[in-house]
């Protein structure tokens, strides 16, 4: 009797252990498939905010290439603007030096002096 209650108590035992290693076998398997889910969330969260981040860098650099381009032509008509007038001075001035110069050279009367 006391083999049988000794068998019964192991069987017990045994039942108990299978019991509990198919618990934690549920439990990791689930914890896995959590894992699993919660890792390609994650990828996907990654993902999109490499687009997002893709994109905005995009954005940006043609945002940049306009600024270039505008700055080129503020330079561009800032020179003519300088340029502009110089020209214009320079030729007034050489035009005045050619009248003068030729009232001296030539003894022509001029305008510029009645004496």
């Amino acid at each position: 009797m006391e083999a049988i209650e000794e068998e019964t108590k192991e069987e017990a035992r045994n039942l108990q252990i299978a019991t509990r290693c198919v618990k934690a076998a549920l439990l990791l398997s689930s914890l896995k498939s959590t894992m699993i889910r919660v890792s390609e969330a994650r990828n996907n969260d990654q993902d999109k905010e490499e687009e997002k981040m893709r994109r905005e860098m995009e954005n940006i650099k043609v945002e940049l290439v306009k600024e270039r381009l505008k700055m080129k032509k503020i330079k561009l008509f800032g020179w003519m603007e300088l340029i502009i007038p110089l020209i214009l001075v320079v030729l007034i001035c050489s035009f005045f030096m050619k009248r003068a110069l030729d009232s001296f050279l030539f003894d022509d009367p001029s305008p510029f002096c009645d004496y």
